[in-house]
């Protein structure tokens, strides 16, 4: 077997200071997520870093290139970053990163197969103030190991991470700058951030709404509301019938991969219910909220 390396403080250590600054309500998040494959190909390369504010992809990393990579309108705000700095940050981070995954490979002697070995972290801020804050990896997608920083300590998912939280807690400078990550300097690096680009964030889109319709022989018609292009990522959708009552709510919301958001609500309606129904839409960017109606089978 091999051995782990203690990957937690070099990484620690690369994280940078905090810079506090004023924000206003929010909430704003601050994520990171890593991942290593241990068998790259084209277009899935050995390491890849993305950054997110609010889940909008925020800056990219990836070993092919080595070179970290403002995304979007990110790119055309100075100062956020000092790019040339941040590329050398993520060289070591993929370096440990990939290193940490041949190791928990050699543990379930397994140097030949394909694996992936994923970390996410991050932050928010609610009225200025730090919310909530994660820190977990996965292997293989199976829950790895996670920091819990009210214990504080590392938490084994898995058996092989055991030795990793070993490694990681035989210096008690380990955890102790692990918690203060998660709860200082990530905090002060999100404040930083939005000190630059907020009105990024703070920007609100109307959603664009659509309303169809679809029948099988011999069942009920569905009927879609579809709200697209929208942001922030809240929104309330709903199918109301004709006497006003509330027949569905909202279903998941997904990122539409442009910075925008989508998100759908379905309902069934019987063969003989010819009563209007509308779709019932309420976002932020709306004065007051939009009402689309569905008039029946034509």
């Amino acid at each position: 077997m091999g051995t782990m390396v203690p990957v937690l403080l070099p990484l620690l250590l690369l994280l940078g200071p905090a810079v506090p600054q004023e924000t206003q309500a929010g909430p704003y998040t601050l994520s990171f997520l890593y991942t290593g494959l241990s068998r790259p190909r084209k277009g899935f390369p050995s390491f890849q870093a993305m950054a997110y504010l609010n889940d909008q992809p925020f800056f990219r990393y990836e070993s092919e290139g080595r070179k970290a990579e403002p995304l979007g309108p990110w790119s055309q705000v100075e100062g956020m970053e000092d790019w040339e700095k941040e590329s050398e940050l993520q060289k070591a981070r993929e370096d440990i990163f990939l290193v940490t995954l041949r190791d928990i490979m050699d543990y379930y002697k397994d140097r030949e197969g394909s694996h992936i070995f994923q970390g996410r972290f991050g932050c928010e801020l609610r009225n200025n103030e730090s919310h909530a804050a994660f820190w977990r990896y996965a292997y293989d997608g199976q829950d790895f190991i996670e920091f819990n920083k009210e214990i504080p300590a590392w938490v084994a998912l898995d058996p092989a991470a055991v030795n990793t939280k070993l490694k990681w807690e035989a210096e008690a400078v380990y955890v102790q700058r692990a918690k203060a990550y998660l709860e200082e300097e990530c905090p002060g690096m999100l404040r930083r951030y939005l000190r630059h680009g907020r009105v990024h964030l703070d920007r609100q889109d109307p959603p664009s709404v659509s309303v169809t319709s679809h029948v099988a022989p011999g069942q009920n018609r569905t009927l879609k509301c579809l709200a697209y292009d929208f942001y922030p990522r809240g929104i309330d959708l709903r199918w109301t019938s004709a006497d006003g009552a509330q027949e569905t709510e909202s279903g998941d919301i997904l990122p539409s991969g442009n910075g925008y958001y989508q998100s759908w609500v379905v309902v069934g309606v019987p063969p003989q219910d010819r009563a209007p129904h509308s779709c019932h839409v309420e976002h932020i960017s709306l004065a007051q909220p939009l009402t689309v109606p569905w008039a029946g089978p034509q």
